[in-house]
């Protein structure tokens, strides 16, 4: 085994998503693909990456519509890394991303924890 491929994130609507990834983060559209059962196949991932993508799966029933924004029980789940804190920082506040905390600098590097549209928690970072 290589890597891992995708990472599925339940989501409640896939356009809302698609406007938040895509947006607020500034991540790539991968695929948009219509299944035969009325979902689709959306899958975003870093701008100029090629590695691990989300897989933007909408919730089908009870079950995962409670998870929605809860799939890691509350604790940071997802790690985002960058090669300019500072600049994606900006960015992301000005396109009205909710960081948690003010930025800080640790030994393994710059980091911030920021919400997703859901209340997933995220990590902006920069390896030091």
């Amino acid at each position: 085994m290589s890597h891992i491929a995708l990472v599925t994130l339940v989501v409640r609507d896939y356009d809302e998503a698609l406007s938040f990834y895509t947006g607020a983060l500034g991540f790539e559209l991968v695929e948009d693909t219509d299944r035969d059962d009325g979902s689709r196949w959306v899958v975003v991932r870093p701008r100029g990456t090629t590695g691990t993508g989300l897989l933007l799966a909408r919730a089908k029933d009870d079950v995962q519509h409670a998870s929605v924004g809860a799939q890691t029980g509350g604790r940071v789940g997802f790690f985002l890394h960058t090669e300019d804190f500072a600049g994606d920082h900006e960015r992301m506040l000005a396109a009205g991303v909710r960081f948690l905390e003010e930025p800080r600098h640790e030994t393994y590097g710059s980091v911030a924890v920021f919400e997703d549209l859901y209340g997933n928690r995220w990590d902006l970072l920069q390896p030091a």
